[in-house]
């Protein structure tokens, strides 16, 4: 018995010694030859342009980042990889749509740092203002979560539509309109094909990442877009990690990169204006005072 026992506690000291060793193994394959820690970034569209240029700074190295970026254009799926920790980081979406994604899913996201705004617009071809609207015009707006209330949320601010009392800025719908004089047919639709369908409506409500993809500049295209102040600051975009991860001090450190002055040249060279730089604490996103 007492020999079957010692070889039982020796192949459990080999197993504990191999998964030890195992662990090691994992958290040094995280760092490069140059002693360099891996990080990996998940971005849409533009945003994965910045995101290259950030990844190429020297900045990155001197922070003991090797920046790895990939493009996504599946939002949901962006952030799964991340509640999943199989993407260190996405830097894609709004506060906003991230509290919607969290309400509806198991493994939450966090936000590590805000990064910018980019006002919605509304935009048109046969009309150069809100009010040449006809009665029963078609307007269409995101299909998802947050972007659907956003664009209710200025459809309202534009004077079109008026929302009830306690509409919800997160899972608010079309049926939370409450006055809609010109009688305009709303209509929600996914927005990966929005710029496409620009012509085939009488309106289309875009964000500004899709407008640019489509050609379009929110502050000289649309006919109306968000005000840029504290009543949009739920539409303020974020770097997000898996929520376990909201403490780690070199996945922190992709927000400092992000507000470089290096970037900020690089971000008003190339987006004329459109993605207006807000470096504030997370706190900004949630204190109500």
């Amino acid at each position: 018995m007492k020999k079957l026992f010692g070889v039982l506690l020796s192949a459990s000291v080999l197993t504990l010694s191999a998964c030890g060793k195992q662990d090691a193994t994992q958290e040094k394959s995280k760092v490069d030859a140059n002693g360099l820690t891996k990080v990996t970034l998940a971005s849409s569209g533009s945003d994965t342009d910045i995101w290259n240029f950030i990844a190429k700074l020297p900045e990155t190295k001197k922070a003991g980042i090797d920046l790895k970026v990939q493009n996504f254009t599946d939002y949901v799926a962006m952030n799964n990889a991340v509640a999943n920790k199989d993407i260190d980081a996405n830097a894609f979406q709004s506060y906003a749509y991230m509290v919607a994604y969290n309400a509806n899913n198991k493994d939450k996201v966090a936000p590590i740092a805000t990064t910018y705004l980019e006002p919605m617009g509304i935009y048109a071809t046969k009309y150069k203002r809100v009010e040449e609207f006809p009665q029963g015009a078609t307007v269409a707006i995101p299909n998802d979560g947050a972007n659907e209330s956003r664009a209710l949320l200025l459809l309202q601010s534009a004077g079109l539509v008026k929302l009830k009392a306690n509409f919800d800025d997160v899972k608010g719908t079309p049926a939370d309109i409450e006055v809609n004089s010109k009688k305009l047919v709303i209509k929600p639709i996914q927005m990966a094909t929005a710029v496409r369908v620009k012509n085939d409506v009488d309106a289309i409500v875009l964000g500004n990442v899709l407008a640019m993809e489509g050609g379009l500049n929110v502050l000289k295209d649309s006919i109306y877009h968000e005000p840029i102040d504290q009543s949009t600051r739920m539409n303020v975009n974020i770097i997000a990690v898996a929520d376990s991860r909201k403490e780690d001090p070199t996945l922190k450190k992709l927000g400092e990169l992000y507000h470089t002055e290096a970037v900020k040249k690089y971000i008003q060279d190339h987006f004329e204006g459109t993605k207006v730089d807000v470096n504030k604490p997370v706190s900004y996103l949630t204190d109500t005072k």
